[in-house]
């Protein structure tokens, strides 16, 4: 094989290699765990504590936390806060903005962020069922011992989770300790419940133990909404390399007509 046909087969082979090398592995799936001291919220009145542990494997999440010093015989919806622009921290007293004593879900907002992850018994984990009420673990005697796999989660929830900023919050408090949630003042979630059914009891931040970034194959991770948009960019850079190869080889055969031309 002469040298210009082994250089018009080679072009395409290098547009068609740097093709493949360019579609490899176009995600990562978070894996790693971490765990959290709860503590109660400053000024809302719960004398309880509990421990928390998360751990991710390939965007799969396991949560488990313990909890007492809760309101006996009551629901308490519990969530993963994370918001990039958050403090990281618990709430303070001085996040109470409208200073009636307490700290509230959204004037603890700045401190622990929005939620991420409902840690909800059965069904959704969204932020959508974060006033699922019926499908939050209720505190017999006080207390709560939560245990749920299989979550599954986006990279980018995932990554979050693992950062040692995301929080971990236990909702729902007994203001007047009457035994139930009641009161006046409504909730700043849902009007339809009092404030004491949603109000932060406890929280922790959530401190990485262990990071680390494994191949996911490209496989969906979840509810992020950018699923597959990596690959097209990917197929767009592969395609200018296979459009470049071509222009070579068109470029390549037309010298050598021009050469035979010269030739006759």
């Amino acid at each position: 094989m002469n040298t210009r046909k082994r250089a018009l087969l080679t072009v395409p082979a290098l547009a068609v290699g740097a093709l493949f090398a360019l579609a490899g592995p176009a995600s990562a799936a978070e894996n790693g765990s971490g765990q959290a001291d709860l503590r109660p919220v400053a000024s809302n009145g719960v004398d309880g504590s509990g421990t928390a542990m998360v751990s991710i494997k390939d965007d799969v999440l396991t949560v488990t936390y313990k909890a007492t010093g809760l309101l006996a015989g009551s629901p308490h919806a519990a969530h993963i806060h994370y918001a990039a622009d958050a403090r990281h921290t618990c709430p303070t007293i001085k996040d109470d903005a409208n200073g009636d004593g307490h700290v509230n879900t959204t004037e603890g907002g700045p401190a622990y962020g929005g939620i991420q992850v409902s840690l909800t018994t059965t069904g959704d984990t969204s932020a959508k069922s974060a006033l699922a009420v019926d499908r939050y673990d209720t505190a017999k005697g006080g207390k709560i011992d939560y245990q749920r796999g299989s979550i599954k989660v986006s990279d980018t929830v995932a990554k979050d989770i693992l950062s040692g900023g995301a929080a971990i919050v236990v909702h729902g408090v007994d203001y007047n300790n009457d035994g139930k949630y009641d009161g006046k003042t409504k909730s700043d979630l849902d009007k339809s419940l009092p404030t004491e059914a949603t109000d932060p009891a406890l929280c922790g931040i959530i401190n990485a133990s262990q990071m680390s970034m494994m191949p996911s194959g490209g496989a969906q991770t979840g509810n992020g909404s950018t699923t597959g948009v990596e690959h097209a960019s990917l197929f767009a850079v592969g395609g200018l390399a296979m459009l470049a190869g071509g222009g070579a080889l068109v470029a390549s055969r037309t010298s050598r007509r021009r050469a035979t031309a010269t030739q006759d």
